[in-house]
């Protein structure tokens, strides 16, 4: 179990302020992109630098925003930048004015060589090959490459009794649309995925070592919020749940000494020395009013990700 260990310093500080869901990408080009969630839930930001740290003090430009009503007019959530070819991708989570839990996948899309210049297009929700898939409350997609396809990997609440929130996997078809049925990567089997509520979410994805990570977060979003890992080997079937291990222990958690509460939902980049990087959110306090979804103080934090014997170990960074 991953924990920072050091002490709380002045040092210690966001690496950007309210910004949860953090999501960073490089361009083929040495441009790195940012965006993330809002605590507004109301549009996508996109920040550029030619630097990883430049992008703390980018500006910021809104590149889209929720309608009025209907589709995608409330809680606009977590979105991911992603370049399939040469066309960039946004995709992203979002409910309905007339009903905000109804929250399913959806994707835009840029033809420019810069996102930040636009335009992007509309493409709709995720299209499912199935009759099941974002049925219910489906969010935190994310896509990756392996062997020249394309995977897409979501969170979806299904409901037996009890609503529960599984990760799902399927091969694409296109940028916008999956070419199999879903298939049921992982469940909150353990305690420390079951607190409040039962949640496996926000997968991200890193290839190493032959090896497919697979991080994501569990539990509700206070000071319970933790980080899973699930892994598999990048030559086996992806498809096939029994390629897939999941490590019986939570990889990050809460931190007091860190003074960094309810880490997760993050994502990975490599910095200019190509250095692996993760991106995450946290608090620094435990001590919420209200819903913790509508606290605005989630920020982005980095940390350096080594690899130990083929294991990811997190090391922080002080900015």
């Amino acid at each position: 179990m991953n924990q920072f260990n050091y002490k709380k310093t002045p040092e210690n500080v966001p690496f950007i302020s309210n910004r949860a869901d953090p999501y960073v990408t490089r361009h083929d080009n040495g441009t790195y992109y940012f965006t993330a969630s809002v605590p507004e839930y109301d549009r996508i930001v996109l920040r550029k630098s030619d630097s990883l740290m430049g992008l703390r003090e980018a500006p910021e430009k809104t590149v889209w925003k929720k309608h009025d009503s209907g589709d995608m007019s409330a809680h606009i959530w977590a979105p991911e930048l992603h370049r399939i070819g040469d066309t960039w991708y946004l995709y992203f989570a979002a409910g309905a004015a007339e009903d905000v839990w109804a929250i399913r996948p959806y994707v835009l899309e840029c033809r420019a060589e810069d996102p930040m210049e636009g335009p992007w297009q509309e493409l709709g929700m995720m299209e499912a090959a199935d009759d099941f898939s974002f049925q219910d409350f489906s969010l935190d997609m994310t896509v990756f490459a392996s062997h020249g396809a394309w995977y897409c990997v979501w969170a979806e609440k299904v409901s037996v009794g009890k609503k529960i929130s599984n990760l799902y996997i399927a091969r694409m078809k296109s940028p916008h649309s999956l070419a199999t049925k879903q298939v049921l990567l992982s469940s909150p089997d353990y305690d420390w995925e079951r607190v409040d509520f039962w949640v496996n979410e926000g997968p991200a994805v890193i290839r190493r070592n032959g090896r497919i990570c697979m991080t994501y977060s569990a539990s509700a979003t206070g000071a319970e919020y933790c980080m899973g890992l699930l892994s598999a080997e990048e030559d086996s079937d992806l498809l096939d749940p029994a390629s897939w291990t999941k490590e019986r222990l939570p990889v990050l958690v809460t931190d007091e000494t860190a003074g960094l509460y309810g880490p997760g939902h993050n994502s990975f980049t490599v910095d200019e020395n190509g250095r692996d990087i993760m991106v995450f959110h946290a608090r620094q306090y435990d001590e919420i009013s209200g819903d913790p979804l509508y606290d605005p103080n989630r920020h982005a934090y980095l940390a350096g990700v080594e690899w130990e014997d083929g294991e990811m170990v997190f090391k922080p960074m002080r900015l």
